[in-house]
Order: structure tokens, then sequence, then C-alpha cells
């Protein structure tokens, strides 16, 4: 019977933390490209273009691709089904676009499971010819789906990835 106590105690207490833990995650990375800002989110915002830097797009080349809408506006929705695991089947919206400056984006995740987040990229002006590009990432996570999170770092998982899709942006704009 003590054993069996202290097995639900220590199943137990991760759903004890995480009802004390924040529902909201963020992650965000940026990097410097030598380029005006207007080229560089005129590129950005369609959605189509993230194949060319996204590292999750570069995972499964043999992705079923379906598109609806005029890509780089709102409304435009981008869906894809894969069988590798860290590409799943989702569909990604663009929900609002400030001209020139940001582009927010919703993703909907339905496998390996249901989940929607946001994302977005922003542009501003460094120099004449350079431009800070942001991309990032973020959710509000409801219980008990938080005690995933206290397992998972979301920053390291998704920041590396960023990190990596951002440097190959720069090599595609910079070209």
């Amino acid at each position: 019977m003590t054993i069996l106590l202290i097995v639900l105690c220590i199943i137990a207490i991760p759903f004890i933390i995480a009802l004390f833990t924040t529902n909201k995650f963020k992650v965000e990375r940026e990097i410097t490209i030598n380029k005006p800002k207007q080229e560089v989110f005129d590129y950005v915002k369609h959605i189509k273009n993230q194949d060319n830097f996204a590292v999750w797009m570069s995972l499964d080349p043999g992705m079923k691709r379906e598109y609806s809408g005029i890509d780089g506006t709102v409304g435009f929705v981008s869906g894809w089904e894969s069988n590798h695991k860290q590409v799943g089947h989702g569909k990604q919206s663009i929900t609002a676009i400030k001209e020139g400056e940001r582009v927010d984006m919703q993703i909907h995740f339905l496998k390996p499971w249901d989940n929607v987040a946001n994302a977005y990229f922003t542009t501003e002006t460094v120099s004449g010819n350079q431009t800070k590009v942001k991309w990032g990432f973020y959710n509000d996570v409801k219980y008990p789906m938080k005690v995933m999170r206290l397992f998972m770092n979301m920053e390291k998982m998704i920041g590396k990835d960023f990190d990596k899709g951002l440097a190959k942006l720069k090599e595609v704009m910079e070209k």
C-alpha cells in the first residue's frame, strides 16, 4: 500500500506543479539580412517561400501540399501532410499583415497532436541596406497539456530550428 501511495504521489507531482506554471510560451529568434526592408518583407510574407528556408520543409521533400487563396495576403492557407514524425499534418494561414513590418500566421497542427499556435515575422530597418528579421512562435497552453511543458524545452526545441531557418533565409536572400 505504501508503494502504491508513493507511485501516485510521483505521478501527481507534475500535475500539481503544472497548476502553478504559466500557460504562455514564446520563442523568438532574429538575424540581420543585407537587403532592404521591403525586399525582405515581400519575401517572408509569402508562406510558400518558407519551403526555401524552414527546416521542417526539408525533412520531407515528398510531403503532400495544398494551398488555398492568394499567397502573401490575409486568408491564404497552406496545408501539409507528411508521415515524418517531426513534420506531421496541419495547416498554416495568414491572419494579419501590417505592410512592410509584420505578418501573423496561425498554425493548426492536426497530427501527431491537435494544437493551434501562432507565428510571425517582423522586419525592421537596421541601416539603408540591412534588415533585422524576427521569427516568433507563441502559444497559450491549457491544463493538463501544461504538464508536457515541464518535460519539453520549447525554447531549445524550436529555437534551434528557427536559428537554422533564419541562417538559410539569409543565405537565400543574399544570393
